[in-house]
């Protein structure tokens, strides 16, 4: 599975970082290793250096073998959040996907 973390001009990518998001992906990802081609994760920050509540977006999209890819997004007041809730959004839709391709076969 191929991971990408991408950041927008107001969010300061690292080495760092990548490891961190690219760990958690490998990590929470692992049982539909099968099923997955790529991973893109995309961080921006919508206010700029204003302040904002919940103003984080983490957008991760999956692709899948065979299949169209998958997006969600969220947004928190920090990235580690708001990738951390698209993370689960994920899961869930990979869930239900993984149980329609076992019930088709």
């Amino acid at each position: 599975m191929l991971i990408q973390i991408n950041t927008d001009n107001n969010i300061e990518n690292s080495d760092r970082l990548t490891t961190f998001f690219s760990n958690e992906i490998s990590t929470e990802l692992e049982r539909f290793d099968n099923l997955i081609t790529r991973v893109e994760v995309h961080f921006g920050d919508e206010n700029s250096e204003k302040f904002g509540k919940e103003d984080k977006r983490c957008l991760i999209e999956v692709r899948i073998a065979k299949k169209e890819p998958v997006a969600v997004t969220d947004y928190a007041d920090t990235i580690e959040k708001a990738f951390h809730n698209a993370l689960k959004k994920v899961k869930r839709v990979l869930d239900n996907t993984h149980e329609k391709m076992r019930e088709n076969h």
